[in-house]
C-alpha cells in the first residue's frame, strides 16, 4: 500500500508541475498535495510541518500570479479598463479551448476590450501583446515557484 501512495505522491508532483504551465490542471494544489502526501508517508520526520507550512505559503503566492501578470502587463501597455476585463474574460473562456484557447483567449479579450473602448488598432494590438506576454511571464514565474517548492522539499527530506 505504501508503494501505491508513494507513486500517487510522485504522480501528483509531476502533474502539479505540468499544471503550472498547462491549462485545466490545478498545478499548485496538485503539487502541494503530492509533497504533503510524501511528508505524511514519512511521518513528518524528514519533512516537518513547519516546512510544509512554508510550502503552502509558496503555493499561495503562486496561485494569483496569472491574474496579476495579465493585469500588470495590460495596464503597463496603457490599456483601458475594458481591455483588462476583456483579458480576464478571455482567459476564462480560453479554458474551453485548451492550450490554444488559453494562449489566445487573453489576447483576443484584451483586443476586444480596446475596441469596445473605441481605441485604435495599434493600441488594441499593444494590449493583446501585453496580455500574451503576461501569460508567458506568469508561466515562468509559477514554474520557478513550483521548482523551488520541490527543491525546498528535497533539501528538507535529505537533511
Amino acid at each position: 500500500m505504501d508503494i501505491a501512495l508513494w507513486m500517487l505522491a510522485g504522480a501528483s508532483v509531476l502533474l502539479g508541475l505540468a499544471g503550472l504551465v498547462l491549462p485545466l490542471l490545478p498545478g499548485t494544489p496538485l503539487l502541494l498535495g503530492g509533497l504533503w502526501l510524501a511528508a505524511w508517508l514519512g511521518d513528518y520526520t524528514q519533512v516537518s510541518v513547519s516546512v510544509l507550512l512554508v510550502l503552502a505559503l509558496m503555493a499561495a503566492l503562486a496561485w494569483p500570479v496569472d491574474y496579476l501578470a495579465a493585469l500588470i502587463g495590460v495596464r503597463r501597455a496603457g490599456a483601458s479598463g475594458q481591455a483588462v476585463a476583456g483579458a480576464g474574460a478571455g482567459a476564462v473562456l480560453g479554458l474551453f479551448g485548451g492550450l490554444p484557447g488559453l494562449l489566445l483567449g487573453p489576447i483576443a479579450g484584451a483586443m476586444t476590450g480596446e475596441w469596445v473602448a473605441k481605441r485604435d488598432r495599434a493600441q488594441a494590438a499593444r494590449a493583446g501583446l501585453a496580455a500574451g506576454l503576461g501569460f508567458l511571464i506568469a508561466a515562468v514565474v509559477k514554474l520557478g515557484i513550483g521548482l523551488s517548492m520541490v527543491l525546498v522539499f528535497g533539501v528538507a527530506y535529505l537533511v
